[in-house]
């Protein structure tokens, strides 16, 4: 067996957290995770539904050690929660929000006891084969699917990332997350990175802009930005002075060059985008502002088999199929059109719904939007797309002919519909089921107008 260490923090007075304001020692870590780990419920599976990020580390951690087994789903939706209750019916939960779901709860500790100033804990090292956490797809193409991570394939996926970010120079890094740690971007990046190349996890939820700005504002530099698409333009589209940061990284879904662009002057930063998936983890980058292509991660590379391409190597125990369409430039960079799921035909002509999305909140005046590709009818009928749009000051009739000029007329919208705004997860993605329910109201309002004219 071979054992890696929780953290490569150096000294028990070395800080791991920052909390209103107040570092929080490795020292104290150990101790409240030792405190968490004796509270623990019986059942090999915890669902951590922790809100704080510290909270969050602390169960996830005290999990760890009593080798349980933590569920990660990026949402809790009625269909998810049933799901994983399927999965793990021995399933326990801790959180800090007080809503138990109808299962064994225990609530995090409004307070835990200090730890004695003389205490001289040790870092635990681990089984590289521990069974850390089964994370949840998103749901966004459909039912959420887990996924088994071991401590040995987490620790290799995010020190090769901290490696490629810089990470690892020796400097003490702050890291500021928008992205909830129980998704696989936030749980890489926000909570197990941060333990691999003992910097600080700013643990306070971000989501407002000037959230995010107090946030960023309030710990000392280097300090690195984990955001998404959906939160760093909400926070360019505000006239504010934004802070400097020493790294931007952004993950979820692809963006364009101008705004990775705008981004970095803004933030006076490198901005660096991550691609990877539940499945894969993190495995590759690139800088968005200057290059379309992705760079692998070290060790990685691909094969084919069939008519699928895989990428293995590395931190992952077996090749993995790739789920979106990619053109390989050569063995370590590559192209990306969006998720093969993504992907629509209409009348013998094919597009992406990624396309189509970007094509929709590039319309000046469209704060957001979403295409969605309703299921067959079975009646024979064309299935057609349909969009929403956050946009306040237009019409629906300005957005479809400013769409004509970029979108061939199969993909226009029929209809295109003006909301208030858009059903996103806490890391901006919104899922099929809620997409579904959205057309079904969609559909509904129309036949009663129809009803009444």
């Amino acid at each position: 067996m071979n054992y890696l260490p929780m953290m490569t923090h150096q000294s028990l007075d070395d800080a791991v957290a920052i909390r209103q304001g107040r570092g929080v020692t490795l020292r104290q870590f150990l101790a409240d995770v030792n405190h968490i780990r004796q509270l623990l419920r019986p059942g090999q599976h915890l669902l951590n539904t922790c809100q704080d990020r510290y909270h969050f580390m602390v169960g996830l951690a005290a999990a760890m050690v009593a080798g349980k087994t933590s569920l990660l789903p990026s949402t809790y939706t009625t269909e998810s929660v049933k799901k994983i209750v399927d999965f793990a019916p021995d399933l326990f939960c801790i959180g800090d929000d007080g809503n138990d779901m109808g299962f064994p709860y225990l609530a995090f500790p409004i307070a835990l006891p200090d730890a004695p100033v003389d205490s001289s804990p040790t870092i635990p090292r681990l089984d590289e084969s521990l069974p850390v956490a089964y994370v949840f797809t998103s749901g966004s193409t459909g039912i959420p699917v887990p996924h088994l991570k071991t401590w040995g394939d987490l620790v290799h996926s995010v020190r090769a990332e901290a490696q490629r970010l810089g990470l690892l120079d020796g400097r003490t890094y702050t890291v500021v997350g928008t992205v909830p740690p129980q998704h696989m971007y936030g749980f890489e990046s926000t909570i197990l990175m941060v333990w691999q190349c003992a910097g600080i996890i700013a643990t306070e939820r971000y989501f407002y802009p000037a959230d995010i700005y107090a946030g960023i504002s309030s710990v000392a530099r280097p300090r690195v930005l984990i955001s998404t698409p959906v939160h760093l333009r909400s926070m360019l589209a505000t006239d504010m002075p934004l802070p400097s940061v020493d790294l931007l990284l952004s993950a979820t879904a692809p963006l364009t060059r101008d705004l990775a662009a705008n981004a970095e002057a803004r933030f006076c930063s490198e901005l660096l985008e991550i691609y990877g998936s539940t499945e894969t983890g993190v495995v590759a980058t690139r800088r968005t502002s200057q290059t379309k292509e992705w760079h692998l991660l070290p060790e990685l590379s691909w094969m084919t088999k069939g008519d699928r391409i895989r990428i293995q190597g590395g931190h992952l125990q077996q090749a993995m199929a790739v789920g979106d369409a990619i053109e390989i430039v050569d063995e370590q960079h590559f192209l990306l059109y969006g998720r093969t799921e993504d992907l629509v035909n209409i009348a013998g002509k094919r597009s992406s719904i990624s396309h189509l999305n970007h094509q929709l909140t590039s319309v000046s005046g469209v704060l957001d939007g979403v295409f969605f590709m309703p299921d067959e009818s079975g009646d024979g009928r064309v299935t057609r797309l349909v969009a929403f749009a956050v946009a306040p000051d237009l019409d629906v009739e300005i957005i479809i002919e400013r769409l004509k000029q970029c979108v061939d007329p199969a993909f226009i919208p029929r209809p295109l519909k003006i909301v208030d705004s858009l059903p996103r997860n806490t890391t901006g993605k919104i899922s099929r089921e809620a997409l579904k329910a959205m057309v079904g109201a969609l559909i509904g309002n129309e036949e009663r107008s129809s009803e009444i004219l």
